[in-house]
């Protein structure tokens, strides 16, 4: 059971409830990650706004492939449950490229030296070498994209941190960390 309380939707303060109402437009249900979020509408709003922005940086399949990675270091069931979901539903990745993804790899080449990256910065704390640079360049990301590789890491850890202080009940098929990569 979640230690923090994840709202009704009837019960969600009313500033969050637009943004309820349009995730669950987009998914068809809202997930208990969203209704955990609704206690803080100001918090609900500045994150699904950043996760709007960020969708118009790297691709679909990027974006998940590094929350995957994210979501296996840091240990987040939650997030790993639903990355893996959105893996194979939305962004069309295959059950074999998520486990190389939860290894912090991709059989992508270019997407590959992305993931790699974010899960050194997760690690590493941010703490990343020239070399470690060079190789996401090398790969064919310019320094506004390696940015937003930063900025999707970080929108996950963000996420990792608030399901695992939360103990937030998973609504997807379920995965564990410590049953893969």
């Amino acid at each position: 059971m979640s230690r923090l309380s994840i709202l009704a939707l009837d019960v969600a303060p009313e500033a969050s409830k637009p943004v309820l109402d349009a995730v669950h437009k987009q998914l068809g249900v809202v997930p208990n990650m969203y209704r955990l979020l609704a206690q803080s509408p100001t918090t609900l709003q500045g994150f699904t706004s950043n996760g709007a922005a960020l969708t118009k940086t790297l691709d679909v399949k990027t974006r998940e492939r590094i929350a995957l990675a994210v979501a296996q270091v840091n240990g987040c069931d939650y997030c790993l449950s639903a990355h893996t979901y959105l893996g194979l539903n939305l962004a069309r990745i295959s059950p074999e490229e998520i486990a190389l993804n939860r290894k912090g790899a991709s059989s992508d080449v270019k997407a590959n030296a992305a993931v790699q990256f974010a899960a050194k910065v997760v690690r590493e704390r941010g703490h990343v070498t020239d070399a470690d640079i060079k190789a996401v360049r090398d790969a064919g990301y310019s320094d506004c994209q390696i940015v937003e590789i930063v900025a999707v890491t970080a929108e996950n850890v963000f996420t990792n941190l608030l399901n695992l202080v939360a103990e937030t009940d998973i609504d997807f098929p379920v995965v564990h960390a410590a049953e893969g990569a």
